[in-house]
């Protein structure tokens, strides 16, 4: 059940929220709490206010497009938005001077859009922006939203999304062998193994759920993970952790921490840059069978090759489905490109249903035949115990009747 965050200026407001909320809420409520007063800093007045008002009707379930499904978005989904409308408020305000995102123009939105793709604009980290199908969704979102406030008002907005192209790039990422992750384990400090094969055994959204789970969501001894509604970007769901148990008992005895303590205190800029630097030191800088540089591992790709472990390994498809909070079977191969699969076919696979079938009618026949047997045995043994009797009274008898003469 999702939650409403009521945040007043109230300091013991403050502190009771900080401590019942996760840290998606919390991200939510402290920036909330900020900006919904004073503003958003680094960006014009006139995108600050019209962001605002977005998001609180967003918040709220309000003028929501009928092409998107309805009702109060989720704290995470709050931060989600508010950070890519501020990206875009940046980026259109450093390449077009257009500090008013009303005022756009189809040309603006889509040279955005191609010069994330091309790799031309880059991230804070100068690095090339991935998902791009996922920004184009949240603009057309934003400005559906802005086309029917604005109808509300009396004034028709064109839709300049219209043509935008929402199909999900084909991902590229870091795929690495079970005897990679071993390696890169063994060459790994210990914080740093022990988040590994929890990734790797989970394969747990990171960083979005993955810093949002307690101690508390660990039962029976650390062998089973609980990833709650709240924190999930789907559903939540209890899994079975069959890698990492015994490390990840050694690393809260370690570190001492406490049933409500989050389990990775960490912060995943720094972490990705440890995993991309000890990868790029052991696999070198080419690139992997799933198309990224060794040298760009994150975290998240952990969810790919997790995926790819635990596929030949599950025999059911929902209950992968499950392991990894997914709805939709095609998000299977969407992660694993089917890497790492092998072929398991055998002999009695070949084998058709008419004759499995032949097959299964013989061996019951053959079963009946042998537990006829079987009691023909049984009743032939009790035939042979009564005669048994018989002759030894009989002879008991013979005996005496020897002794009497």
């Amino acid at each position: 059940m999702k939650q409403k965050i009521d945040i007043t200026n109230s300091e013991k407001e403050k502190l009771f929220v900080e401590k019942r909320l996760n840290k998606e809420n919390l991200r939510w409520a402290r920036w909330r709490l900020e900006c919904y007063s004073k503003g958003i800093p680094d960006i014009s007045k006139e995108n600050s206010n019209l962001i605002l008002q977005y998001l609180k009707d967003m918040e709220m379930g309000l003028n929501v497009s009928v092409l998107n499904s309805k009702g109060a978005r989720s704290p995470r989904r709050l931060n989600d938005l508010k950070d890519k409308m501020i990206i875009f408020s940046k980026k259109f305000e450093q390449m077009y001077s257009v500090k008013d995102l009303s005022k756009l123009e189809e040309k603006h939105v889509f040279n955005l859009f191609y010069g994330m793709q091309q790799g031309d604009l880059k991230t804070k980290a100068g690095v090339n922006y991935k998902s791009i199908d996922t920004f184009v969704k949240s603009f057309k979102a934003f400005w559906h939203w802005y086309m029917k406030v604005s109808k509300k008002g009396g004034k028709e907005i064109p839709d300049i999304t219209f043509d935008l192209d929402t199909r999900e790039d084909k991902p590229k990422w870091v795929y690495l062998t079970e005897e990679q992750v071993k390696k890169l384990c063994e060459n790994a400090k210990f914080d740093y193994r022990v988040l590994i094969t929890f990734l790797f055994d989970t394969g747990i959204r990171a960083p979005t759920e993955l810093m949002n789970v307690k101690v508390s969501d660990l039962y029976n001894d650390c062998r089973e993970l609980n990833i709650s509604e709240e924190i999930s970007k789907t559903f939540g769901r209890r899994i079975k952790l069959m890698l990492c148990p015994n490390l990840l008992k050694d690393y809260i005895e370690k570190k001492e921490l406490k049933k409500e303590d989050y389990l990775f205190q960490i912060r995943p800029y720094v972490v990705n840059q440890y995993l991309r630097r000890i990868s790029e030191n052991l696999f070198g800088d080419k690139e992997s069978p799933a198309g990224q540089k060794y040298s760009e591992l994150t975290m998240y790709d952990f969810r790919h090759i997790s995926c790819c472990y635990w596929l030949p390994r599950y025999k059911s498809e929902s209950a992968l489905k499950f392991r990894f909070g997914w709805k939709k079977s095609d998000k299977i191969h969407y992660y694993s490109e089917m890497l790492g699969m092998r072929d398991t076919i055998r002999e009695d696979d070949l084998l058709i249903d008419i004759t499995k079938t032949e097959i299964e009618k013989r061996l019951n026949k053959t079963e009946n035949e042998k537990e006829m047997l079987q009691e023909r045995v049984d009743h032939l043994e009790k035939q042979m115990k009564k005669i048994l009797e018989l002759t030894n009274k009989v002879e008991s008898f013979r005996i005496i009747n020897l002794r009497s003469d």
